[in-house]
């Protein structure tokens, strides 16, 4: 098969040079964080990888890694919630025993989604995934659409896959490279082993695998030399195609994307130079060396050779230290690498750059400034809330549907209830607590009490911090029925003396 008449292979070696630009930034941004993620041109198993300076970049792409994966997916969490359609929500207008049967299906679902998640051991897959997206910019995630023992989650970098996108967004064409050795090769393509000059135990082909758009639907084919796979033929619907091609940080109008870290690429770079040169300046001045006055009467050998305490012949004045002058201007750099630290831990939200140092900080200066430094990360929620979640819950549900459960098109869809939903939650509470704080200083206790409703107050709290209180806040009536029982009890208690009182004087008289 071809595209454009061109081969699979002609199409990918077409398209590099479209990826190339930022391929190449991707790799500037590995070598100062995980120079792992994205190693240099050329470069080949076994060999050395360069090894930065300093930690800061590594720390600050795993961390924030870390910080996404756990916003995006909570641990236990479902990170995706099935509402009803607009018909079904219809169909089933005034509650009653069949509306909450489907609600309680909808939320078993929701269940087999997370479970599903543990299962295909999804969650290291998108911490790598993470990693890449922050450093490199882009990353190409593989959902197998079945449950089979060959099908297994995949990630495939940026140097191993070429794409290419209309002006809106959307893949037209998808091609992923991959090496296989000769013995896994169909016996049908066999024959192509003796093409390789290798012996065909070492020999290694490789495998295209194009996912080409056509119209509504996404035809799908691998090749190797030139030549179809056998069975390796098929047709998607492109929100069904197992391949999730993700960006950071979208260019409009191009088919790729920078990562976060490129935006503070200076200053990673800037910080590498400056702890280079510290280091190397530090080592020189740890290096000890004595100078002796060439026409002294003080001997070499025997300073080297006396024992510690001992006594040699000789002029102090003859034997001086080598001294480096440069503490002052070491310290000039010192201070740059602390501004460079600062600057970079905010960039990758790192939790020891929220509080200033050497000053008493309240609690809610540490809140609101957790807060701030996560509004930078909307735009990246949004994008990922589309591109990553939202077809991950679809591939999923896809997967589970094959296990047997119900379709749900037409009944439910999905919505994210993570990531950004969970952001506005969070400016939601700020916003509450601010308000009944001022409300309590304004009113006193015993104002606030009278006029805020307790009730609506912890139903708003507990959907700003994404709990479902439903059973978990009693309603006006079952207080009232609650606050009646005390009542009745408390009378009943006080009564009772009384009672045993006149009986007493009803005996004795």
């Amino acid at each position: 098969m071809r595209i454009a008449g061109k081969t699979v292979k002609e199409y990918y070696e077409s398209g590099c040079s479209e990826r190339e630009p930022y391929l190449r930034r991707a790799r500037d941004v590995a070598s100062l964080t995980l120079p792992a993620l994205m190693p240099p041109d050329g470069w080949a198993a076994g060999q050395t990888l360069g090894t930065p300076f300093q930690s800061m970049g590594s720390r600050g792409v795993s961390s924030l890694a870390s910080k996404l994966l756990l916003a995006l997916f909570p641990p236990n969490q479902s990170f995706a919630r099935l509402e009803l359609d607009a018909g079904a929500e219809q169909a089933l207008q005034g509650g009653g025993s069949s509306r909450s049967e489907v609600e309680a299906s909808l939320a078993g679902i929701e269940r087999s989604i997370l479970r599903e998640v543990e299962a295909v051991s999804l969650r290291p897959h998108l911490h790598e995934v993470m990693k890449h997206l922050i450093a490199c910019g882009n990353v190409c995630l593989y959902i197998p659409p079945e449950d089979s023992d060959e099908g297994r989650v995949k990630v495939t970098h940026l140097d191993r896959f070429i794409v290419k996108r209309d002006p809106a967004g959307n893949i037209l064409g998808l091609v992923i490279k991959e090496s296989i050795s000769a013995e896994l090769l169909p016996e049908s393509l066999k024959h192509i082993v003796t093409t390789k000059p290798d012996s065909a135990e070492s020999a290694t082909f490789d495998i295209y695998t194009a996912a080409i758009r056509d119209g509504k639907k996404f035809h799908v084919w691998q090749e190797v030399e030139g030549e179809v796979v056998p069975d390796s033929e098929g047709v998607f619907a492109p929100k069904d195609l197992p391949w999730l091609v993700l960006r950071m940080e979208p260019v409009s109008g191009q088919s790729y994307g920078y990562g976060y870290a490129a935006s503070v690429l200076g200053d990673l770079g800037s910080l590498e130079g400056l702890w280079q040169g510290l280091v190397e300046s530090s080592a020189v001045a740890a290096k000890t060396l004595f100078l002796v006055n060439p026409t002294s009467s003080t001997r070499i050998e025997e300073l080297v050779n006396a024992p510690n305490g001992g006594f040699v012949t000789g002029n102090p004045d003859d034997v001086v230290t080598l001294k480096v002058e440069k503490a002052a201007d070491m310290q000039i750099s010192f201070q740059a690498i602390e501004h460079l630290q600062k600057s970079l831990g905010f960039a990758f939200l790192l939790n020891q750059s929220v509080q200033r140092s050497g000053e008493r900080v309240t609690a809610e200066e540490i809140r609101f400034l957790a807060q701030e430094l996560e509004d930078v990360l909307a735009g990246t929620y949004s994008l990922l809330s589309q591109e990553l979640q939202l077809r991950l819950v679809h591939l999923i549900l896809k997967r589970l549907e094959s296990k047997g459960i119900p379709k749900l098109k037409g009944i439910a869809r999905p919505s994210i209830i993570t990531g950004l939903e969970a952001l506005g939650r969070g400016h939601d509470l700020m916003k509450l607590d601010t308000f009944v704080q001022g409300a309590g200083q304004t009113l006193g206790p015993d104002g606030l009490n009278r006029h805020l409703n307790a009730g609506e107050y912890l139903r708003r709290r507990a959907t700003a911090v994404g709990l479902n209180s439903e059973g978990l806040i009693r309603s006006d009536e079952e207080i009232q029925e609650m606050d009646q029982q005390q009542a009745q009890a408390q009378l009943t208690q006080t009564a009772t003396p009384e009672v045993i009182r006149q009986a007493g004087k009803a005996m004795t008289g």
